[in-house]
C-alpha cells in the first residue's frame, strides 16, 4: 500500500492551500492509500472550531475534516510548538489530534513513501 503524508503549513481561506490538501487527502483515501495529514505553523488554523469564512465568502471547507474517519484517514498530526505559539491549545481544535514535538514529526514523515506539502 502507497503511503502519502500531506503537510499543511498555510491559514485557511486566504489561499486554495488548505482545500486543496484535504482534497488531495479524500481523494487518495478513496483509493486506499495510507494518508497523513500534518499541520504545522499557520496550518494549525485550519483545524479551529467555529470557522466562520462566509463572511469573507469563502467557503467552509473545515467541516470535512469530520468526515476523515469515513476514509480511513487517522492520521491527523499537528505540531505542538505551532499550536502553541499561536496561543492555541488541543481543545481549539475541531478533530481529535496527535500532538507531537518537531522532532518527532520529522521522525513521522519519514515513515511515508510520498510527502506532499502545502
Amino acid at each position: 500500500m502507497q503511503s502519502i503524508a500531506i503537510i499543511n503549513r498555510h491559514a485557511p481561506h486566504g489561499s486554495s492551500h488548505g482545500q486543496e490538501a484535504l482534497d488531495l487527502a479524500l481523494v487518495a483515501g478513496s483509493f486506499g492509500q495510507q494518508v497523513g495529514l500534518f499541520f504545522i505553523g499557520d496550518g494549525v488554523f485550519q483545524l479551529l472550531r467555529q470557522q466562520q469564512p462566509e463572511t469573507i465568502l469563502r467557503k467552509n471547507y473545515s467541516k470535512t475534516f469530520a468526515a476523515l474517519e469515513f476514509y480511513d484517514i487517522n492520521t491527523i498530526i499537528v505540531c505542538q510548538d505551532s499550536l502553541k505559539e499561536r496561543g492555541l491549545g488541543e481543545d481549539d481544535l475541531s478533530v481529535a489530534v496527535e500532538l507531537l514535538s518537531p522532532t518527532a514529526l520529522t521522525t513521522r514523515l519519514k515513515q511515508f513513501q510520498h510527502i506532499v506539502s502545502f
